[in-house]
Formats: structure tokens, C-alpha cells, sequence
């Protein structure tokens, strides 16, 4: 398994990967459907966000982005999808610990992110806590679990 900086040619390929993650949880067809101006992948977010991708063999397993606050020195995970048939087989344990090595890299001390809530025990494991709600940015009147975690900086 290796992470690769996600590419350009590969937007198609990794909005096809979020959709399909997300379906797993059990949402149906008019759910994807209402998530999927948010879950696209474009060029424009490509190159706004750090995207990473886990690539095993040449197909893309599954893709994380970080985007940046360095004023703030804190960062958002922007996306987080693991392939349906490579959950649970430490691929998003391995593109986690490349986000937080690019966190460390940036100097960044805190990361944020708007949870899908059947990710909440994921995100729990890897140490972010829930600290607050907001509303979804694809369905009217859902809100969504706001979860936050320290990043330890080593001098």
C-alpha cells in the first residue's frame, strides 16, 4: 500500500470512490444524490486541499484531504473515504498518519471535521472528540457531529 498525492486525472476515480463510501453507510440513492455537489471532487478542491490517496496495486483504496489554516495553525479534513471492499483493512489508519505528519510538517495544533455520524466510533479511535453540531452542508435541517483533535508538536 502506498500514499500518493492524489492527481488531476484521478478526480473522476476518487468522486466515484466518496460516493460509493458513503452510500456504505446505508444512505439511499436520493441521499447520494442530494451529497453529491458535496462530495465531488474537482480540480479546484484537488489543488485547494492536500488530497492523499491510498494506492494498492494501482487502484485507488481510498483518499483523505487537509486543508491548511497556517494563520490559525489548524487544519479541517476536508474528505475521509475508504473504498467499501478496503474498509477495515488499516487503510484509513495509514492515510490518517499521513495527514497528521503534513498537520506536524504545516505546524498545525488542532484538526477539525464534520462528521458522517456512522464514522463518529472511527474518528473517536483515532483520538478527535465531539465538541459541538452542524448543519449539513447537503440536507436541509440535518446537522452533523463537529469533532476536533490536538495534534502534539515534538521540538
Amino acid at each position: 500500500m502506498k500514499i500518493r498525492r492524489a492527481r488531476v486525472e484521478e478526480i473522476n476515480v476518487l468522486t466515484d470512490l466518496a460516493m460509493r463510501s458513503k452510500q456504505s453507510n446505508g444512505y439511499d440513492d436520493g441521499f447520494m444524490a442530494a451529497c453529491l455537489d458535496e462530495l465531488m471532487v474537482t480540480e479546484e478542491r484537488l489543488t485547494e486541499g492536500e488530497y492523499w490517496v491510498a494506492n494498492s496495486g494501482g487502484v485507488v483504496c481510498g483518499c483523505a484531504c487537509l486543508l491548511a489554516d497556517l494563520e490559525n495553525n489548524s487544519g479541517e479534513v476536508q474528505a475521509f473515504f475508504i473504498d467499501p471492499d478496503w474498509q477495515r483493512k488499516g487503510v484509513g489508519r495509514l492515510l490518517w498518519q499521513k495527514l497528521v505528519e503534513r498537520a506536524k510538517t504545516q505546524r498545525l495544533v488542532k484538526l477539525h471535521l464534520d462528521a458522517d455520524p456512522s464514522a463518529v466510533p472511527f474518528y473517536q479511535a483515532l483520538g478527535f472528540e465531539i465538541v459541538g453540531e452542524v448543519p449539513s452542508g447537503s440536507i436541509a435541517g440535518r446537522s452533523l457531529p463537529y469533532m476536533t483533535i490536538s495534534i502534539q508538536q515534538r521540538n
